[in-house]
């Protein structure tokens, strides 16, 4: 092959591309403008959606994540429409099958990473809790401080922080103590057989309304729940405003008992210590009189009583 041969296949090489640019030249416009557009598009879209997630979620990181995802989605489809334009179709869909496998792919491996940031998604959105607010997932109680995506940040009562994972408290019950603003505490106690009842719940009832912390717009309430071992049982029922301290509640609980232990004691009101009856008398044993005739024969000749057994 000559040397005139191989420039003149060289310029035509070229020649032809630089025709196919010329033609294409249209479609690039095009294709750009398309790319533009979209881009302005994404951005009013984030816009919109910044302010309707300002309303409904107080999660910055939710909604940074859900605007910029919205963004780069907008930017995508742009970008996909505009290669299209030009008749990269195979690139297309090159770039959207290789999309598709490292999304399979990732979605796989970090599974448990996905769902944490699903729930700290729904967590943030649906708002069972806020920060602040004393809260109970799985025997973890605590004062919620952040709401983050893969983990809520809960301080307990002994101080410590624990980072549970959104995907726990989405999946488990959670106890909100301060989302209804007010908790009622229940008192326990137990009073003589032989008390009177009725003067029991009157002294009982009057003691509890003198709580300080209870709220007066609701009423104290008192129930016998059972015939114990040594006592009748009865618990007294009142409600306090509570946000999230937990002191409070302890406060409130530990003012009732000591009202009522002192009102029935003032009273002649009996609260009965346990009783435990023995019976040397059954099949096997040893009656009661022997077992102290054998401890004071012991203690005669000065040698130890063994223990009963």
């Amino acid at each position: 092959m000559g040397i005139e041969r191989a420039w003149n296949l060289l310029t035509g090489k070229v020649t032809g591309w630089m025709q196919d640019f010329i033609l294409l030249l249209p479609n690039l416009a095009v294709a750009v403008a398309v790319l533009v557009g979209f881009w302005l598009i994404a951005k009013l879209a984030r816009n919109l959606l910044h302010r309707i997630l300002r309303r409904i979620s107080h999660s910055e990181q939710v909604n940074r994540l859900l605007e910029q995802t919205l963004f780069l989605a907008l930017v995508a489809a742009g970008l996909f429409i505009a290669l299209g334009i030009l008749g990269l179709q195979k690139t297309v869909a090159s770039l959207l099958a290789g999309a598709g496998i490292i999304g399979l792919a990732l979605g796989f491996a970090f599974q448990d990473i996905a769902a944490n940031f699903m729930s700290g998604i729904y967590l943030s959105i649906e708002r069972p809790f806020r920060v602040g607010h004393l809260v109970e997932s799985k025997e973890i109680q605590g004062v919620v401080k952040r709401v983050r995506l893969r983990w809520t940040e809960i301080r307990t009562p002994q101080g410590q922080v624990i980072l549970v994972p959104n995907k726990q408290v989405f999946e488990n019950p959670i106890t909100n103590f301060s989302l209804t603003g007010q908790r009622r505490v229940d008192v326990k106690a137990g009073v003589s057989y032989g008390d009177d009842l009725d003067k029991v719940k009157q002294v009982a009832l009057q003691a509890l309304e003198q709580v300080p912390s209870r709220r007066p717009d609701t009423a104290v309430e008192l129930f016998f729940e059972e015939f114990g071992d040594s006592s009748i049982n009865l618990v007294g029922r009142f409600w306090i405003d509570f946000t999230s301290k937990q002191s409070d509640y302890l406060r409130a609980r530990s003012e009732a008992i000591e009202r009522l232990k002192k009102a029935f004691d003032q009273n002649g009101i009996t609260i009965p210590f346990p009783i435990r009856t023995f019976d040397f008398g059954i099949k096997g044993g040893e009656t009661l009189s022997e077992a102290l005739g054998e401890v004071a024969a012991g203690r005669g000749d000065g040698r130890r009583p063994e223990p009963s057994r």
